[in-house]
């Protein structure tokens, strides 16, 4: 039985969430002609994500599988 847990903590998922919200508005920016000006803007956004997922260690709630079961 496994200890550990892929839910991830809380800062973790607000990076992703921020990194989400940079993909929807990218994506919706394409889709409308493409819009470059707000794709840059969704674009953006992503690199904010990543630099707070950097900032909170997301790949600390990373856990190994060890196998044994």
């Amino acid at each position: 039985m496994s200890s550990g847990s892929h839910a991830g903590r809380p800062k973790s998922w607000a990076a992703v969430a921020v990194i989400f919200i940079g993909f929807i508005v990218g994506g919706v920016a394409i889709a409308m002609g493409p819009n470059w000006p707000v794709f840059l803007v969704g674009a953006g956004i992503v690199v904010l994500g990543g630099i707070i997922a950097f900032a909170v260690d997301i790949m600390s709630d990373v856990v190994v599988d060890d196998g044994s079961r």
